[in-house]
Protein backbone atom coordinates (compact mmCIF):
# COMPACT_ATOMS: atom_id res chain seq x y z
CA UNK A 1 0.00 0.00 0.00
CA UNK A 2 1.25 3.41 -0.63
CA UNK A 3 0.18 4.66 2.92
CA UNK A 4 2.88 4.96 5.26
CA UNK A 5 2.35 3.38 8.79
CA UNK A 6 4.48 3.34 11.73
CA UNK A 7 3.95 -0.29 12.90
CA UNK A 8 2.47 -3.54 11.22
CA UNK A 9 1.20 -5.85 13.36
CA UNK A 10 -1.42 -8.89 12.64
CA UNK A 11 -3.99 -7.80 15.11
CA UNK A 12 -4.37 -4.43 17.27
CA UNK A 13 -6.69 -4.83 20.42
CA UNK A 14 -7.65 -1.83 22.16
CA UNK A 15 -8.12 -2.37 25.68
CA UNK A 16 -7.00 -4.35 28.51
CA UNK A 17 -10.00 -5.23 30.09
CA UNK A 18 -10.79 -9.44 30.17
CA UNK A 19 -12.18 -8.96 26.87
CA UNK A 20 -9.26 -7.28 25.60
CA UNK A 21 -6.62 -9.98 26.89
CA UNK A 22 -8.45 -12.72 26.49
CA UNK A 23 -8.02 -11.68 22.83
CA UNK A 24 -4.48 -10.53 22.58
CA UNK A 25 -3.66 -14.37 24.20
CA UNK A 26 -5.88 -16.08 21.67
CA UNK A 27 -4.20 -14.40 18.61
CA UNK A 28 -1.16 -14.47 19.78
CA UNK A 29 -1.34 -18.53 20.55
CA UNK A 30 -3.01 -18.38 17.24
CA UNK A 31 0.86 -17.18 16.02
CA UNK A 32 -0.73 -13.81 14.99
CA UNK A 33 1.66 -10.92 16.18
CA UNK A 34 -0.59 -9.32 18.47
CA UNK A 35 -0.15 -5.10 20.37
CA UNK A 36 -2.58 -4.40 22.73
CA UNK A 37 -2.75 -0.47 23.42
CA UNK A 38 -5.02 1.25 26.52
CA UNK A 39 -5.95 4.68 26.83
CA UNK A 40 -5.63 5.10 30.60
CA UNK A 41 -2.09 4.50 32.66
CA UNK A 42 -3.23 1.20 34.19
CA UNK A 43 -4.60 -2.45 33.01
CA UNK A 44 -7.35 -4.22 33.82
CA UNK A 45 -10.51 -1.62 32.62
CA UNK A 46 -13.68 -2.88 34.64
CA UNK A 47 -12.89 -6.10 35.04
CA UNK A 48 -10.45 -4.75 37.46
CA UNK A 49 -12.84 -3.34 39.54
CA UNK A 50 -15.39 -6.40 39.56
CA UNK A 51 -16.56 -9.10 41.34
CA UNK A 52 -14.38 -11.40 39.42
CA UNK A 53 -17.03 -13.54 38.39
CA UNK A 54 -17.12 -15.08 34.80
CA UNK A 55 -20.76 -16.49 34.15
CA UNK A 56 -19.64 -19.73 32.19
CA UNK A 57 -21.93 -22.74 32.09
CA UNK A 58 -20.23 -26.19 31.32
CA UNK A 59 -16.69 -25.02 32.72
CA UNK A 60 -14.47 -27.53 33.30
CA UNK A 61 -14.10 -26.34 37.19
CA UNK A 62 -17.39 -27.18 36.92
CA UNK A 63 -17.25 -30.55 35.25
CA UNK A 64 -14.33 -31.46 37.30
CA UNK A 65 -16.85 -31.32 40.13
CA UNK A 66 -19.19 -33.96 37.89
CA UNK A 67 -22.08 -30.98 37.26
CA UNK A 68 -22.46 -30.52 33.53
CA UNK A 69 -25.81 -28.23 32.81
CA UNK A 70 -27.38 -29.21 29.48
CA UNK A 71 -26.03 -26.58 26.77
CA UNK A 72 -29.56 -26.62 25.16
CA UNK A 73 -31.34 -25.52 28.34
CA UNK A 74 -28.50 -22.96 29.16
CA UNK A 75 -29.73 -21.32 25.60
CA UNK A 76 -33.69 -21.65 26.79
CA UNK A 77 -32.95 -19.84 29.86
CA UNK A 78 -30.79 -17.19 27.70
CA UNK A 79 -33.13 -16.96 24.95
CA UNK A 80 -36.26 -16.53 27.95
CA UNK A 81 -34.39 -13.86 29.88
CA UNK A 82 -33.32 -11.95 26.50
CA UNK A 83 -37.06 -11.84 25.41
CA UNK A 84 -36.02 -11.82 21.54
CA UNK A 85 -33.69 -8.88 21.61
CA UNK A 86 -30.63 -11.11 20.62
CA UNK A 87 -29.86 -12.77 17.80
CA UNK A 88 -30.02 -16.39 18.74
CA UNK A 89 -27.09 -17.50 16.70
CA UNK A 90 -25.21 -15.16 19.11
CA UNK A 91 -26.82 -16.99 22.45
CA UNK A 92 -25.81 -20.20 21.06
CA UNK A 93 -21.71 -19.45 20.46
CA UNK A 94 -21.63 -17.72 23.50
CA UNK A 95 -23.15 -21.35 25.36
CA UNK A 96 -20.74 -23.19 22.68
CA UNK A 97 -17.73 -21.22 22.92
CA UNK A 98 -17.89 -20.17 26.70
CA UNK A 99 -16.20 -23.22 28.25
CA UNK A 100 -13.75 -23.81 25.24
CA UNK A 101 -12.46 -20.32 26.59
CA UNK A 102 -12.09 -21.52 30.08
CA UNK A 103 -10.44 -24.51 28.63
CA UNK A 104 -7.95 -22.52 26.40
CA UNK A 105 -6.82 -20.05 28.90
CA UNK A 106 -6.67 -23.53 31.63
CA UNK A 107 -4.27 -25.10 29.24
CA UNK A 108 -2.54 -21.74 27.64
CA UNK A 109 -0.72 -20.76 30.99
CA UNK A 110 -0.50 -21.75 34.56
CA UNK A 111 -1.78 -18.67 36.12
CA UNK A 112 -4.92 -19.37 35.14
CA UNK A 113 -6.79 -21.44 38.14
CA UNK A 114 -10.51 -21.14 37.52
CA UNK A 115 -12.95 -22.79 40.50
CA UNK A 116 -16.58 -23.07 40.62
CA UNK A 117 -17.85 -23.66 44.30
CA UNK A 118 -22.17 -24.39 43.71
CA UNK A 119 -24.69 -21.96 45.87
CA UNK A 120 -24.29 -18.99 44.41
CA UNK A 121 -27.56 -19.47 42.21
CA UNK A 122 -28.14 -17.69 38.37
CA UNK A 123 -30.63 -14.46 38.86
CA UNK A 124 -33.40 -16.75 37.76
CA UNK A 125 -32.95 -20.04 38.92
CA UNK A 126 -36.89 -21.28 38.68
CA UNK A 127 -36.65 -20.43 35.22
CA UNK A 128 -36.13 -23.44 32.73
CA UNK A 129 -32.29 -23.48 31.89
CA UNK A 130 -31.47 -22.01 35.60
CA UNK A 131 -29.39 -22.94 37.65
CA UNK A 132 -30.05 -22.90 41.44
CA UNK A 133 -26.24 -24.24 42.08
CA UNK A 134 -24.82 -21.59 39.75
CA UNK A 135 -22.60 -20.77 37.03
CA UNK A 136 -20.51 -18.40 38.06
CA UNK A 137 -16.55 -19.21 37.53
CA UNK A 138 -14.33 -17.58 40.05
CA UNK A 139 -9.76 -17.17 40.19
CA UNK A 140 -8.14 -17.62 43.69
CA UNK A 141 -6.52 -14.88 45.47
CA UNK A 142 -3.05 -13.85 44.63
CA UNK A 143 0.08 -11.64 45.60
CA UNK A 144 0.53 -8.73 43.35
CA UNK A 145 4.00 -8.84 43.94
CA UNK A 146 4.20 -11.50 41.23
CA UNK A 147 3.51 -9.23 39.04
CA UNK A 148 6.89 -7.35 39.84
CA UNK A 149 7.20 -4.13 37.65
CA UNK A 150 3.90 -4.39 36.23
CA UNK A 151 1.74 -4.19 39.86
CA UNK A 152 1.61 -0.14 39.72
CA UNK A 153 -0.10 -0.84 36.73
CA UNK A 154 -3.16 -2.59 37.38
CA UNK A 155 -6.18 -0.73 37.99
CA UNK A 156 -7.16 0.06 41.49
CA UNK A 157 -10.22 -0.66 43.21
CA UNK A 158 -12.73 2.54 43.64
CA UNK A 159 -12.15 1.88 47.71
CA UNK A 160 -9.10 0.71 48.79
CA UNK A 161 -8.88 -1.84 51.42
CA UNK A 162 -6.50 -1.76 54.60
CA UNK A 163 -3.44 -3.88 54.42
CA UNK A 164 -4.47 -7.49 54.45
CA UNK A 165 -8.19 -6.95 53.72
CA UNK A 166 -9.46 -9.40 51.29
CA UNK A 167 -12.64 -11.36 50.60
CA UNK A 168 -12.65 -14.20 48.39
CA UNK A 169 -16.14 -14.35 46.55
CA UNK A 170 -17.65 -17.42 48.48
CA UNK A 171 -16.13 -15.76 51.79
CA UNK A 172 -18.91 -12.61 51.35
CA UNK A 173 -21.96 -14.35 52.24
CA UNK A 174 -20.54 -15.33 55.23
CA UNK A 175 -19.08 -12.35 56.31
CA UNK A 176 -22.72 -10.85 55.79
CA UNK A 177 -23.76 -13.45 58.62
CA UNK A 178 -20.81 -12.07 61.59
CA UNK A 179 -23.87 -12.43 63.98
CA UNK A 180 -26.13 -15.24 63.03
CA UNK A 181 -23.55 -18.30 62.10
CA UNK A 182 -20.11 -19.35 63.57
CA UNK A 183 -18.72 -19.22 59.67
CA UNK A 184 -19.25 -15.37 59.53
CA UNK A 185 -17.21 -15.01 62.71
CA UNK A 186 -14.74 -17.65 61.10
CA UNK A 187 -14.48 -15.14 58.41
CA UNK A 188 -13.81 -12.50 60.44
CA UNK A 189 -10.95 -13.95 62.01
CA UNK A 190 -9.70 -14.83 58.66
CA UNK A 191 -9.56 -11.39 58.29
CA UNK A 192 -7.71 -10.18 61.22
CA UNK A 193 -4.98 -13.09 60.76
CA UNK A 194 -4.51 -11.85 56.93
CA UNK A 195 -3.80 -8.38 58.61
CA UNK A 196 -1.34 -9.83 60.78
CA UNK A 197 -0.06 -12.07 58.18
CA UNK A 198 0.64 -8.81 55.40
CA UNK A 199 2.15 -6.66 57.81
CA UNK A 200 4.79 -9.47 58.48
CA UNK A 201 5.20 -11.11 55.59
CA UNK A 202 4.74 -8.08 53.44
CA UNK A 203 1.84 -10.16 51.23
CA UNK A 204 0.35 -7.92 49.00
CA UNK A 205 -2.60 -10.28 48.29
CA UNK A 206 -5.53 -9.36 45.80
CA UNK A 207 -8.99 -11.50 45.32
CA UNK A 208 -11.80 -11.23 43.06
CA UNK A 209 -11.03 -8.66 40.11
CA UNK A 210 -8.01 -7.45 40.64
CA UNK A 211 -6.59 -11.23 40.79
CA UNK A 212 -8.75 -12.14 37.56
CA UNK A 213 -6.96 -8.60 36.06
CA UNK A 214 -3.50 -9.73 37.11
CA UNK A 215 -3.92 -13.21 36.08
CA UNK A 216 -4.63 -12.04 32.88
CA UNK A 217 -1.58 -9.98 32.24
CA UNK A 218 0.86 -12.14 33.60
CA UNK A 219 0.12 -14.67 30.79
CA UNK A 220 0.58 -11.88 28.40
CA UNK A 221 3.71 -10.97 30.03
CA UNK A 222 5.31 -15.23 29.92
CA UNK A 223 4.00 -14.79 25.89
CA UNK A 224 6.04 -11.16 25.63
CA UNK A 225 2.74 -9.70 24.31
CA UNK A 226 3.20 -6.04 23.80
CA UNK A 227 0.89 -3.87 26.09
CA UNK A 228 0.93 -0.07 25.13
CA UNK A 229 -0.43 2.03 28.65
CA UNK A 230 -1.38 5.27 28.33
CA UNK A 231 -2.08 5.40 24.39
CA UNK A 232 -5.81 6.27 23.53
CA UNK A 233 -6.79 4.94 20.20
CA UNK A 234 -7.82 8.21 18.70
CA UNK A 235 -9.78 7.07 14.86
CA UNK A 236 -9.74 3.96 12.87
CA UNK A 237 -8.19 3.66 9.69
CA UNK A 238 -9.84 2.54 6.44
CA UNK A 239 -8.95 1.65 3.09
CA UNK A 240 -11.41 2.79 -0.43
CA UNK A 241 -14.00 -0.62 0.27
CA UNK A 242 -14.18 0.86 3.78
CA UNK A 243 -12.84 -2.15 5.34
CA UNK A 244 -11.11 -1.04 8.79
CA UNK A 245 -6.96 -2.12 8.26
CA UNK A 246 -5.68 0.03 11.36
CA UNK A 247 -5.56 2.91 14.04
CA UNK A 248 -4.52 5.98 15.14
CA UNK A 249 -2.61 5.79 18.28
CA UNK A 250 -1.14 8.04 20.59
CA UNK A 251 1.59 7.06 22.16
CA UNK A 252 4.12 9.90 24.33
CA UNK A 253 2.03 12.23 23.08
CA UNK A 254 2.82 11.28 19.37
CA UNK A 255 0.59 9.78 16.60
CA UNK A 256 1.30 6.55 15.43
CA UNK A 257 -0.11 4.90 12.98
CA UNK A 258 -0.71 1.26 13.34
CA UNK A 259 -1.83 -1.27 10.36
CA UNK A 260 -3.55 -4.55 11.72
CA UNK A 261 -3.25 -6.64 8.28
CA UNK A 262 -6.15 -9.36 10.25
CA UNK A 263 -8.26 -7.26 11.91
CA UNK A 264 -8.89 -4.55 15.06
CA UNK A 265 -10.42 -5.65 18.36
CA UNK A 266 -12.03 -3.09 20.53
CA UNK A 267 -12.58 -3.54 23.59
CA UNK A 268 -12.75 -0.23 25.08
CA UNK A 269 -15.69 -0.38 27.00
CA UNK A 270 -18.66 1.81 27.54
CA UNK A 271 -19.10 5.22 27.53
CA UNK A 272 -19.90 4.91 31.50
CA UNK A 273 -18.36 8.29 32.36
CA UNK A 274 -19.82 10.60 29.20
CA UNK A 275 -22.74 11.91 31.08
CA UNK A 276 -23.62 13.88 28.54
CA UNK A 277 -24.04 11.20 26.03
CA UNK A 278 -25.57 9.48 28.80
CA UNK A 279 -28.30 11.98 29.18
CA UNK A 280 -29.38 12.07 25.49
CA UNK A 281 -30.02 8.27 25.74
CA UNK A 282 -30.56 7.64 29.87
CA UNK A 283 -32.47 11.09 30.44
CA UNK A 284 -33.33 9.75 34.00
CA UNK A 285 -29.87 10.36 35.01
CA UNK A 286 -28.91 13.37 36.82
CA UNK A 287 -25.49 12.47 37.69
CA UNK A 288 -22.74 9.79 37.40
CA UNK A 289 -22.97 7.16 39.41
CA UNK A 290 -21.68 4.50 37.71
CA UNK A 291 -18.53 2.26 38.93
CA UNK A 292 -17.46 1.69 36.02
CA UNK A 293 -14.21 2.06 34.83
CA UNK A 294 -13.06 5.47 35.13
CA UNK A 295 -11.79 5.97 31.28
CA UNK A 296 -14.90 4.54 29.93
CA UNK A 297 -15.79 7.14 27.63
CA UNK A 298 -17.31 6.03 24.60
CA UNK A 299 -14.13 5.68 22.64
CA UNK A 300 -14.36 2.69 21.10
CA UNK A 301 -18.02 3.08 19.98
CA UNK A 302 -17.44 6.77 18.94
CA UNK A 303 -14.77 5.52 16.55
CA UNK A 304 -16.82 2.68 15.20
CA UNK A 305 -20.32 4.67 14.28
CA UNK A 306 -17.61 6.87 12.45
CA UNK A 307 -16.38 4.12 9.54
CA UNK A 308 -20.71 3.41 9.34
CA UNK A 309 -20.77 0.53 12.76
CA UNK A 310 -24.51 0.37 13.91
CA UNK A 311 -25.21 0.48 17.63
CA UNK A 312 -28.47 -0.63 19.78
CA UNK A 313 -29.26 -0.70 23.31
CA UNK A 314 -27.80 2.83 24.16
CA UNK A 315 -30.09 3.59 26.68
CA UNK A 316 -29.09 0.48 28.72
CA UNK A 317 -27.22 -0.19 31.29
CA UNK A 318 -25.83 -2.83 33.94
CA UNK A 319 -28.17 -1.04 36.31
CA UNK A 320 -26.56 -1.53 40.17
CA UNK A 321 -28.82 0.41 42.95
CA UNK A 322 -25.91 2.28 45.26
CA UNK A 323 -25.50 5.12 47.66
CA UNK A 324 -23.96 8.07 47.33
CA UNK A 325 -21.98 9.53 49.95
CA UNK A 326 -21.33 13.73 50.24
CA UNK A 327 -17.89 13.16 49.13
CA UNK A 328 -19.03 11.51 45.58
CA UNK A 329 -18.33 7.77 47.16
CA UNK A 330 -20.82 5.11 45.89
CA UNK A 331 -21.19 2.19 47.81
CA UNK A 332 -22.88 -1.07 46.91
CA UNK A 333 -26.47 -2.17 47.82
CA UNK A 334 -26.37 -5.33 47.51
CA UNK A 335 -26.99 -7.63 50.46
CA UNK A 336 -28.75 -4.77 52.51
CA UNK A 337 -32.03 -5.26 49.58
CA UNK A 338 -32.14 -9.10 51.07
CA UNK A 339 -32.03 -8.11 54.74
CA UNK A 340 -35.03 -9.35 56.26
CA UNK A 341 -36.18 -6.48 57.92
CA UNK A 342 -36.25 -3.81 56.10
CA UNK A 343 -38.29 -2.66 52.64
CA UNK A 344 -37.82 0.34 49.90
CA UNK A 345 -40.23 2.67 49.15
CA UNK A 346 -40.45 4.81 45.93
CA UNK A 347 -41.72 8.85 46.32
CA UNK A 348 -45.34 8.15 47.33
CA UNK A 349 -44.21 5.97 50.42
CA UNK A 350 -45.22 2.78 48.73
CA UNK A 351 -43.35 -0.65 47.81
CA UNK A 352 -42.60 -1.38 44.27
CA UNK A 353 -40.42 -4.07 43.62
CA UNK A 354 -39.20 -7.24 45.20
CA UNK A 355 -36.24 -5.53 47.17
CA UNK A 356 -33.68 -9.00 46.57
CA UNK A 357 -34.66 -8.42 42.96
CA UNK A 358 -31.44 -9.15 40.66
CA UNK A 359 -29.79 -5.29 40.44
CA UNK A 360 -30.80 -4.86 36.93
CA UNK A 361 -34.69 -5.59 37.33
CA UNK A 362 -34.28 -3.37 40.68
CA UNK A 363 -32.96 -0.64 38.35
CA UNK A 364 -35.95 -1.17 35.38
CA UNK A 365 -38.01 -1.05 37.86
CA UNK A 366 -36.65 2.42 38.98
CA UNK A 367 -36.43 3.56 35.77
CA UNK A 368 -40.11 2.89 34.99
CA UNK A 369 -41.43 4.74 37.95
CA UNK A 370 -39.52 7.36 37.36
CA UNK A 371 -40.61 7.84 33.66
CA UNK A 372 -44.50 7.57 35.72
CA UNK A 373 -43.66 10.93 37.44
CA UNK A 374 -43.84 9.16 40.95
CA UNK A 375 -39.92 9.51 42.38
CA UNK A 376 -37.80 6.59 42.27
CA UNK A 377 -34.60 8.19 41.98
CA UNK A 378 -33.55 8.60 44.66
CA UNK A 379 -35.81 5.53 46.58
CA UNK A 380 -35.35 4.72 50.17
CA UNK A 381 -34.37 1.46 52.22
CA UNK A 382 -36.37 1.92 55.40
CA UNK A 383 -35.34 -0.46 58.38
CA UNK A 384 -35.22 -0.39 62.13
CA UNK A 385 -32.48 -0.34 65.14
CA UNK A 386 -32.61 -4.22 65.78
CA UNK A 387 -31.32 -4.09 62.05
CA UNK A 388 -28.65 -1.53 62.51
CA UNK A 389 -27.13 -4.07 65.40
CA UNK A 390 -27.52 -7.40 63.56
CA UNK A 391 -26.62 -7.27 59.81
CA UNK A 392 -24.28 -5.44 57.50
CA UNK A 393 -25.23 -2.10 56.35
CA UNK A 394 -23.49 0.06 53.79
CA UNK A 395 -20.13 -1.14 55.54
CA UNK A 396 -21.12 -0.94 59.27
CA UNK A 397 -20.46 -4.19 61.06
CA UNK A 398 -22.75 -5.20 64.02
CA UNK A 399 -19.87 -5.50 66.32
CA UNK A 400 -18.99 -3.55 69.61
CA UNK A 401 -17.38 -0.26 69.28
CA UNK A 402 -14.15 -0.80 67.90
CA UNK A 403 -11.85 2.16 68.33
CA UNK A 404 -9.53 2.89 64.97
CA UNK A 405 -11.57 0.34 63.37
CA UNK A 406 -11.36 0.74 59.10
CA UNK A 407 -15.06 0.83 58.99
CA UNK A 408 -17.66 1.49 61.52
CA UNK A 409 -18.47 0.13 64.26
CA UNK A 410 -20.85 0.03 66.94
CA UNK A 411 -24.26 0.81 68.17
CA UNK A 412 -24.69 4.29 66.70
CA UNK A 413 -25.52 5.39 62.78
CA UNK A 414 -22.27 7.50 62.42
CA UNK A 415 -23.24 11.66 62.69
CA UNK A 416 -21.70 12.20 59.30
CA UNK A 417 -23.93 9.32 58.03
CA UNK A 418 -26.63 11.46 59.02
CA UNK A 419 -25.57 14.85 58.89
CA UNK A 420 -25.40 13.87 55.74
CA UNK A 421 -28.76 13.56 54.76
CA UNK A 422 -27.95 10.62 52.85
CA UNK A 423 -29.45 8.58 56.03
CA UNK A 424 -32.15 9.85 58.36
CA UNK A 425 -33.03 8.43 61.56
CA UNK A 426 -36.39 8.95 63.13
CA UNK A 427 -38.71 7.92 66.26
CA UNK A 428 -41.99 7.52 64.49
CA UNK A 429 -43.21 6.43 60.73
CA UNK A 430 -44.73 10.37 60.26
CA UNK A 431 -41.33 11.70 61.43
CA UNK A 432 -39.26 9.59 59.05
CA UNK A 433 -42.53 10.17 56.76
CA UNK A 434 -41.38 14.05 56.75
CA UNK A 435 -37.63 13.66 56.50
CA UNK A 436 -37.72 11.90 53.21
CA UNK A 437 -40.43 13.60 51.92
CA UNK A 438 -43.05 11.02 51.72
CA UNK A 439 -46.98 11.12 52.60
CA UNK A 440 -46.82 9.55 56.60
CA UNK A 441 -50.10 7.89 56.07
CA UNK A 442 -49.14 6.18 53.37
CA UNK A 443 -45.36 4.71 54.67
CA UNK A 444 -47.55 3.35 58.10
CA UNK A 445 -49.57 1.73 55.99
CA UNK A 446 -46.20 0.27 54.15
CA UNK A 447 -45.18 -0.50 57.27
CA UNK A 448 -47.84 -2.36 58.56
CA UNK A 449 -48.64 -4.42 55.04
CA UNK A 450 -45.29 -4.92 55.74
CA UNK A 451 -45.09 -6.24 58.95
CA UNK A 452 -48.62 -8.15 58.74
CA UNK A 453 -46.43 -10.63 55.62
CA UNK A 454 -43.70 -10.93 57.16
CA UNK A 455 -44.94 -12.46 60.56
CA UNK A 456 -46.90 -14.53 57.74
CA UNK A 457 -44.01 -15.57 56.35
CA UNK A 458 -44.93 -15.12 52.81
CA UNK A 459 -44.09 -11.86 50.88
CA UNK A 460 -47.80 -12.09 49.35
CA UNK A 461 -47.56 -9.01 47.23
CA UNK A 462 -43.78 -9.28 45.23
CA UNK A 463 -42.86 -12.69 46.41
CA UNK A 464 -39.31 -11.83 47.82
CA UNK A 465 -37.78 -14.59 49.42
CA UNK A 466 -39.42 -17.07 46.68
CA UNK A 467 -36.47 -17.31 44.58
CA UNK A 468 -33.08 -18.71 45.80
CA UNK A 469 -31.17 -16.19 44.41
CA UNK A 470 -33.40 -14.09 46.93
CA UNK A 471 -32.21 -16.42 49.72
CA UNK A 472 -28.31 -16.58 49.10
CA UNK A 473 -27.79 -12.58 51.30
CA UNK A 474 -30.52 -13.59 53.50
CA UNK A 475 -30.81 -14.49 57.16
CA UNK A 476 -30.37 -18.50 57.15
CA UNK A 477 -31.94 -18.87 60.43
CA UNK A 478 -35.45 -17.72 59.73
CA UNK A 479 -37.92 -19.77 58.19
CA UNK A 480 -38.08 -17.11 55.09
CA UNK A 481 -34.87 -15.68 55.06
CA UNK A 482 -35.98 -12.34 53.54
CA UNK A 483 -38.86 -11.47 55.87
CA UNK A 484 -38.82 -10.46 59.44
CA UNK A 485 -41.05 -7.48 60.66
CA UNK A 486 -39.25 -4.09 61.60
CA UNK A 487 -39.48 -3.58 65.58
CA UNK A 488 -39.47 -0.69 67.45
CA UNK A 489 -37.52 2.84 66.83
CA UNK A 490 -35.61 4.25 65.99
CA UNK A 491 -36.19 3.72 62.13
CA UNK A 492 -33.58 4.04 59.64
CA UNK A 493 -33.95 5.13 56.11
CA UNK A 494 -31.05 4.81 53.21
CA UNK A 495 -31.09 7.06 50.23
CA UNK A 496 -30.27 4.75 46.95
CA UNK A 497 -29.81 6.24 43.75
CA UNK A 498 -29.27 4.37 40.13
CA UNK A 499 -26.49 3.12 40.59
CA UNK A 500 -24.49 1.17 37.21
CA UNK A 501 -21.54 -0.98 37.12
CA UNK A 502 -21.18 0.68 33.25
CA UNK A 503 -23.39 0.68 29.82
CA UNK A 504 -24.23 -2.16 28.34
CA UNK A 505 -25.43 -0.46 24.51
CA UNK A 506 -22.94 -0.55 21.67
CA UNK A 507 -22.04 -1.23 18.73
CA UNK A 508 -23.53 -4.34 16.87
CA UNK A 509 -22.21 -7.65 15.86
CA UNK A 510 -22.16 -10.84 14.81
CA UNK A 511 -22.29 -14.35 16.39
CA UNK A 512 -17.76 -14.32 15.27
CA UNK A 513 -17.67 -10.37 17.33
CA UNK A 514 -17.75 -8.97 13.83
CA UNK A 515 -19.13 -5.31 13.87
CA UNK A 516 -21.79 -4.80 11.67
CA UNK A 517 -23.39 -1.48 9.54
CA UNK A 518 -26.41 0.22 9.73
CA UNK A 519 -27.58 -2.20 6.65
CA UNK A 520 -27.06 -5.27 8.77
CA UNK A 521 -23.70 -6.14 6.44
CA UNK A 522 -20.24 -6.99 7.87
CA UNK A 523 -17.65 -4.13 8.61
CA UNK A 524 -14.77 -6.24 7.23
CA UNK A 525 -11.76 -5.83 9.53
CA UNK A 526 -13.57 -4.92 12.77
CA UNK A 527 -14.69 -6.62 16.30
CA UNK A 528 -16.05 -5.43 19.13
CA UNK A 529 -16.44 -7.43 22.82
CA UNK A 530 -17.49 -6.38 26.05
CA UNK A 531 -19.44 -2.94 26.54
CA UNK A 532 -18.52 -2.04 23.45
CA UNK A 533 -20.86 -4.34 22.15
CA UNK A 534 -24.40 -4.49 22.27
CA UNK A 535 -24.55 -7.24 25.13
CA UNK A 536 -25.76 -10.57 24.50
CA UNK A 537 -27.51 -10.82 27.76
CA UNK A 538 -29.85 -7.79 26.25
CA UNK A 539 -31.41 -6.12 28.91
CA UNK A 540 -31.21 -8.53 31.49
CA UNK A 541 -28.70 -9.75 33.29
CA UNK A 542 -28.35 -14.04 33.60
CA UNK A 543 -25.99 -14.39 36.82
CA UNK A 544 -23.02 -13.57 38.26
CA UNK A 545 -20.11 -13.07 36.07
CA UNK A 546 -22.73 -12.60 32.92
CA UNK A 547 -20.52 -9.11 31.52
CA UNK A 548 -16.87 -10.36 31.88
CA UNK A 549 -18.22 -14.17 30.63
CA UNK A 550 -19.47 -12.46 27.34
CA UNK A 551 -16.01 -10.23 27.29
CA UNK A 552 -13.70 -12.90 27.43
CA UNK A 553 -15.64 -14.99 25.72
CA UNK A 554 -16.21 -12.78 22.66
CA UNK A 555 -12.36 -11.73 22.90
CA UNK A 556 -11.86 -15.62 22.15
CA UNK A 557 -14.04 -16.18 19.78
CA UNK A 558 -12.88 -13.03 17.75
CA UNK A 559 -9.49 -13.97 17.70
CA UNK A 560 -10.20 -17.12 16.56
CA UNK A 561 -12.25 -16.29 13.59
CA UNK A 562 -9.24 -13.97 12.46
CA UNK A 563 -6.99 -16.53 12.92
CA UNK A 564 -9.04 -18.79 10.77
CA UNK A 565 -9.64 -16.00 7.74
CA UNK A 566 -6.97 -16.06 4.90
CA UNK A 567 -5.81 -12.88 4.59
CA UNK A 568 -2.73 -11.63 2.87
CA UNK A 569 -0.01 -10.18 4.69
CA UNK A 570 1.13 -11.93 7.39
CA UNK A 571 2.83 -10.47 10.18
CA UNK A 572 5.32 -12.60 12.27
CA UNK A 573 6.09 -12.11 16.00
CA UNK A 574 9.44 -10.91 15.09
CA UNK A 575 8.09 -8.14 13.26
CA UNK A 576 6.97 -7.08 16.85
CA UNK A 577 10.87 -6.32 17.98
CA UNK A 578 10.81 -2.71 17.00
CA UNK A 579 7.16 -1.70 18.38
CA UNK A 580 8.51 -1.43 22.06
CA UNK A 581 6.24 -0.60 25.15
CA UNK A 582 5.81 -2.90 28.07
CA UNK A 583 5.42 -6.88 27.83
Amino acid sequence: MSERFDHVVDVLVVGSGGGGMTAALTANAHGLATLVVEKSPHFGGSTALSGGGIWVPGAPAQRREGYAPDPRGVVEYLRHITGGLVNEARIRQYVEAAPKMMEFLEQLSSWFEFVWKPGYADYYPELPGGSALGNTINVPPIDLRKLGEHEHELLPPHALAPKGIWLGPKELRFFYQIRQSWAGKAVLAKLMWRMVRARVFGERMAAIGQSLAARLRLAMKDRGIPLWLGAPMTELITDVEGSVIGAVVDQDGQPQRIRAWRGVILATGGFDHDLSWRKQHQPVLDEDWSFGNPAAVGDGIRAGQNVGAATEMLDEAWWFPAMRWPDGRLQFMLNERMMPSQFIVNGEGKRFINEAAPYMDFGHAMIEGQKQNITHIPCWLITDHRSWNRYVIAGHLPLPKIPGAPVPTGRKVPLAWLESGVVRSAMSWDELAAKIGVPARQLSETAARFNELARKGHDDDFNRGDSAYDNYYGDPTLPNPNLHPLGKPPYYAFQIVLGDLGTSGGLCTDEYARVLRVDGSVLRGLYAVGNAAAPVMGRSYAGAGATIGPAMTFGYVAAKHIAGQATAGPVHDSTLDHIGGST
